[in-house]
């Protein structure tokens, strides 16, 4: 149940069997009764053209749910386009009785004119359902437009916090607020790391002693860094979080090489896992995009999502190994090892985190990514998580595709595609797709 505002519009016209509509529109109106609090309906069914503009007069909604109950022209549909600018579902009802006898609906041939006046009257797609009430295709269709739908009105009250910049020849992360703006509707703000970095050295043992019982209750290991590290992890950690909370930020974008390693003396890997297991999606070396693609995934699987590098194939597996220097969400660590938390790779100082991911059977591959001339697309693909240890040091996965490993790669390198993936727990493909759809951004399905 959601709190989304629905309007059922039954269209049809009166000189079909109307006791086969009626129990149509009766079962129709129930189902979507389930799915929403909020919902606009008629008491009848709007078997007119006056009758369906007095019923659409002054409402407006978040998605029009067009349904013919019977057959209905074109006249239908381009007078509700004219009174809404909402997503549209148009669902189809199958034809109840096959006999040779009377046709009672014909709801089929009224939906192709529905999407005729449809492509005419909009630039964007409509939405197509094609079942009875009783299918669970059904159900499941609508909470999966649902879904997308309540993510695009999500990313329109989202806050993006990009703290520093990208390093030199990471440009492809980087992100313009009007661009981000114009495209999602998030709210892109910035900061500079060493506001962060100047903060934290203010702080005394006493005022992160909350902090710093939370990360070693997660932080297999810690206690074996060097204590200075410890302590200004657990300081960083704090003054990121405090500035999250007090700013109602949803999701990161940091600076990390070479400052935090060079001026701080302690990375930010080990925060943004935090951040991560808190669910603030947080994506490192300032790749704004890449943040935005961890919380589009987090919110629509409802679990932390993993930023990464790919570094490896297997042809023989048909897997892609993705990496990073140590920044996934504790909850993610493999049961058999938790959190490992060590040393980065190439700095030798820590805290990072140290760990393969665990496995999950129904995944999916993510990237929010931009062209050269501006417009954004969306990278989408079917993954299976495989129970493997870590691979590298710092934080790695490994995933099987569907597709032919070694193409894949070479495409997506000849296509432009940008070198940080995000790794859904959970198939949120269909989600993704609608969304892509809902936002006028090319999906490409791999």
């Amino acid at each position: 149940m959601t709190s989304i505002k629905m309007m059922y519009l039954p269209i049809g016209v009166p000189t079909f069997h109307m006791p086969s509509a009626q129990a149509m529109f009766d079962q129709s109106k129930a189902l979507l009764k389930t799915m929403t609090d909020n919902l606009l309906a008629p008491d009848e069914m709007l078997l007119s053209i006056p009758l369906l503009e007095s019923f659409m007069k002054g409402k407006d909604a978040d998605l029009v749910i067009v349904q013919n109950v019977t057959f209905a022209n074109s006249a239908y549909m381009t007078t509700i386009l004219k009174h809404t600018h909402a997503p549209v579902v148009h669902w189809t009802l199958r034809e109840p009785v096959i006999d040779g006898g009377r046709l009672r609906l014909n709801s089929l041939t009224g939906a192709f004119s529905a999407g005729y006046a449809y492509r005419y009257m909009r630039d964007d797609d409509m939405f197509t359902i094609i079942g009875a009430p009783e299918e669970t295709r059904v159900k499941d269709s609508f909470q999966t437009i649902i879904r997308a739908i309540l993510m695009k009105m999500k990313l329109r009250t989202m806050n993006l916090l990009v703290i520093g910049h990208t390093p030199e020849g990471f440009g492809f992360g980087r992100a313009l607020d009007l661009d981000i703006a114009q495209a999602f509707g998030v709210n892109l703000k910035t900061i500079e790391a060493r506001e962060f970095m100047q903060e934290a050295l203010k702080l005394s043992d006493a005022a992160i002693q909350k902090e710093k019982e939370l990360a070693e209750s997660k932080m297999i290991g810690l206690k074996e860094i060097d204590s200075t590290n410890q302590r200004d992890f657990v300081r960083l950690f704090k003054v990121y979080q405090d500035y999250i909370d007090q700013h109602q930020i949803h999701a990161i974008a940091s600076r990390c090489w070479p400052d935090f390693f060079t001026d701080y003396k302690t990375p930010v890997c080990g925060v943004l896992g935090l951040l991560n297991d808190r669910k603030i999606a947080a994506a490192c070396e300032a790749d704004a995009y890449g943040a935005l693609s961890m919380y589009i995934g987090q919110e629509l699987s409802q679990e932390p999502t993993y930023l990464g590098d790919p570094v490896s194939i297997n042809e023989e597996e048909n897997t892609i190994t993705f990496w990073h220097c140590g920044t996934a969400a504790c909850s993610l660590a493999r049961l058999d090892t938790g959190a490992m938390t060590g040393v980065h790779p190439n700095r030798k100082i820590g805290p990072t985190m140290e760990f393969g991911l665990k496995a999950h059977t129904h995944a999916t591959l993510f990237r929010v990514g931009r062209r050269p001339d501006g417009t954004f697309r969306f990278f989408i693909s079917s993954a299976e998580i495989l129970d493997k240890p870590q691979q590298f040091l710092g934080t790695s996965v490994v995933v099987k595709i569907e597709q032919e490993v070694h193409p894949l790669m070479e495409e997506l390198i000849q296509d432009g595609w940008e070198p940080h993936f995000v790794v859904i727990y959970g198939d949120v493909k269909k989600e993704l797709t609608i969304l892509g759809q809902l936002l006028n951004i090319d999906t490409y399905i791999y």
